[in-house]
C-alpha cells in the first residue's frame, strides 16, 4: 500500500494455509448441502440436554429388589475400585437407596417409566430407551465437556458445530445451530453452562451455536438503534465488508470472513427471529401438546415449540440444555419439579413432529453427563437426601431420525451399578448419532495441529441395536 514489499508473518501464513485446507475440506465434505458418506436416516438433530446428571434409577431403570435392601451397605464386590466423590467420599456407609417412586409398562412394547413422565410414557412405543450410557468422567465440568464435546478438556468443538461443519445450513436467515437455555424448576442454584459446549472448538467460528436468550430480545441487539433507517444499516455492513476484505486480502485470516458472514447473518435475523419466536400462528390444539408453561419465554415447554420452528425453517441442530437436574439432596422434592418442566414438551415435541411427517427425518436425543448411584448421599431415612454422580452406567434415549422404537437397549445389575450387558460409552453414543446422520465418524474429520481429529477421538463404534 506504501509501495514497499508486503510480507506475511509466520502466523498469518499458517492461518491462510489453514483456512485454504479447511476451506477444501468443508467443500469435498459439504458441497454446499451437506455431502454425507452414506444416506442418511436423519437431516436434522434436537438434542435436549438434563444437565446435572438425571437420576436413571428415579426415572428410566427400575430395580425393585433394591425395596428389600433398603439402608444396607452396598458391597464392596459391586462398588469394586470406582472411585467416590468428595461429596460423598467421608460418608459411613454407603446406604441402597431404592426408588421411592413407582414404574409403570408403558405402550404396546410395554417399557416401563417412571411415574413422574407420565406423557412420555404416552410416546413409549416411539422411544429407544438406553440405559447403558456411561463415561469415564465422575466431576460436572470434564463430563459435560466429554458429553458434548467428546473430550474431557476444553477446546474441542461441540457436537452442534461438527454437524454444522458436516452438513451446512439450509436457513438463509438462520443458523445452522441454535442453542436455548430454558430456565429450570429445581434447586436455585446449579451447575453453570459454559459457551464452550455450543462453541467451534478450532473449527471456524461460522460453526459455534447461536445462543437465543430466554428473557428480552431473543438476540441481544436485535433492534435497531432508535433513528437508524434500515438502508443506513445496510450500507453500514457493506462498508465493513469492503474493509473486512480488505483485511483478508492483507492477513489471511479466515476468521476475518467468518466476522463478516456473521455480521450479514446477524442482519437477517432482525427480520428472521420475530418471525420465529411469535407463536400466534400456532393453533391452541398444537401449543395444547407441549403443556401449561408453552405461552411463557423461557419455559422448556416453549423452548421445545421454537426447536420444531426452527427445524421447519432449515436450522440443522437445535440444543436445549436444561439445568437442575444436580439433586445431591432434596431429590423427592425437586425431582418432581424438574420431571413437570420436561415431560410434556418432550412427548408433544415428538407428536408434533410426527404428525407433520417431520419425525422420520429429525433425530430427537435427551441424555445427561452421567447418572446417580444406587446409594444415597445423607441418610436414607430423610426426606432431604440425594444421590451422587454416577458415570458407570445412565440412561438416555432417541426417537426419530431413524432410531429404533418402543425398544430398551441394555441391562443393568440388579444394584443399578454396573452394566450388565450392552454398554454404550459416550463415543459410541455419538458415533450411532453420526452415522444416523449419515456421516462414518471415522471419516467426519478436521486437520489441526498435524493430526485428523473427529468428535470420537480414536475411539467409539456405531451400536446397530440402537437403529431401526
Amino acid at each position: 500500500m506504501n509501495g514497499l514489499p508486503h510480507y506475511q508473518s509466520r502466523r498469518a501464513f499458517l492461518s491462510q494455509t489453514g483456512g485454504a485446507l479447511a476451506a477444501f475440506a468443508l467443500a469435498q465434505l459439504d458441497g454446499g448441502g451437506g455431502l454425507r458418506h452414506h444416506t442418511p436416516r436423519a437431516r436434522n438433530v434436537i438434542y435436549l440436554f438434563l444437565s446435572g446428571g438425571a437420576s436413571q434409577l428415579d426415572l428410566f431403570d427400575p430395580k425393585p429388589a433394591l425395596i428389600k435392601r433398603r439402608n444396607e451397605t452396598l458391597p464392596d464386590s459391586v462398588r469394586g475400585a470406582q472411585r467416590l466423590t468428595s461429596m460423598t467420599d467421608t460418608q459411613k456407609q454407603l446406604s441402597i437407596a431404592p426408588s421411592p417412586f413407582a414404574f409403570q409398562r408403558r405402550g404396546q412394547c410395554g417399557m416401563e417409566l417412571s411415574e413422574l413422565l407420565p406423557n412420555l410414557g404416552q410416546v413409549a412405543d416411539l422411544l429407544c430407551l438406553v440405559r447403558t450410557l456411561n463415561t469415564e468422567a465422575i466431576n460436572h465440568e470434564p463430563a459435560v465437556t466429554f458429553w458434548c464435546s467428546g473430550h474431557e478438556f476444553p477446546g474441542r468443538p461441540s457436537f452442534g458445530a461438527w454437524l454444522s461443519y458436516g452438513l451446512g445450513c439450509e436457513a438463509r436467515d438462520l443458523p445452522a445451530f441454535v442453542v436455548m437455555t430454558p430456565r429450570w424448576s429445581g434447586p436455585a442454584v446449579d451447575q453453570p453452562l459454559y459457551q464452550r459446549l455450543w462453541g467451534s472448538g478450532f473449527l471456524p467460528g461460522k460453526h459455534q451455536g447461536v445462543a437465543l436468550r430466554s428473557s428480552g430480545d431473543p438476540v441481544l441487539f436485535l433492534r435497531d438503534p432508535d433513528g437508524l433507517p434500515r438502508d443506513l444499516r445496510r450500507a453500514q455492513l457493506d462498508t465493513l465488508t469492503s474493509i473486512n476484505e480488505r483485511e483478508f486480502l492483507r492477513s489471511g485470516d479466515p476468521e476475518t470472513r467468518t466476522r463478516i458472514a456473521q455480521y450479514e447473518q446477524s442482519f437477517r435475523l432482525q427480520s428472521a427471529v420475530p418471525d420465529l419466536v411469535n407463536l400466534a400462528a400456532e393453533s391452541p390444539s398444537v401449543r395444547a401438546l407441549y403443556g401449561n408453561e408453552v405461552d411463557t419465554p423461557g419455559t422448556f415447554a416453549q423452548s421445545c415449540l421454537l426447536a420444531r420452528r426452527l427445524i421447519e425453517r432449515g436450522t440443522r441442530v437445535v440444543q436445549i440444555f436444561h439445568r437442575g437436574w444436580d439433586q445431591h439432596r432434596d431429590l423427592q422434592l425437586d425431582l418432581p419439579k424438574q420431571c413437570r418442566d420436561i415431560d410434556a414438551p418432550a412427548a408433544g415435541l415428538l407428536l408434533d413432529l410426527k404428525q407433520r411427517g417431520m419425525l422420520d427425518d429429525t433425530l430427537v436425543v435427551c441424555a445427561s453427563e452421567f447418572g446417580r448411584t444406587t446409594y444415597a448421599q445423607g441418610n436414607v431415612d430423610e426426606k432431604a437426601n440425594g444421590r451422587d454422580h454416577h458415570p458407570r452406567c445412565f440412561s438416555g434415549w432417541l426417537a426419530g431420525g431413524g432410531a429404533r422404537r418402543g425398544h430398551v437397549h441394555g441391562t443393568t445389575d440388579e444394584f443399578g451399578y454396573n452394566i450388565a450387558e450392552d454398554g454404550v460409552h459416550v463415543h459410541d453414543f455419538n458415533a450411532t448419532l453420526l452415522h444416523l446422520l449419515g456421516f462414518d465418524h471415522q471419516q467426519l474429520i478436521f486437520q489441526h495441529e498435524g493430526r485428523p481429529m473427529r468428535l470420537t477421538d480414536v475411539a467409539g463404534k456405531v451400536v446397530p441395536g440402537l437403529i431401526a
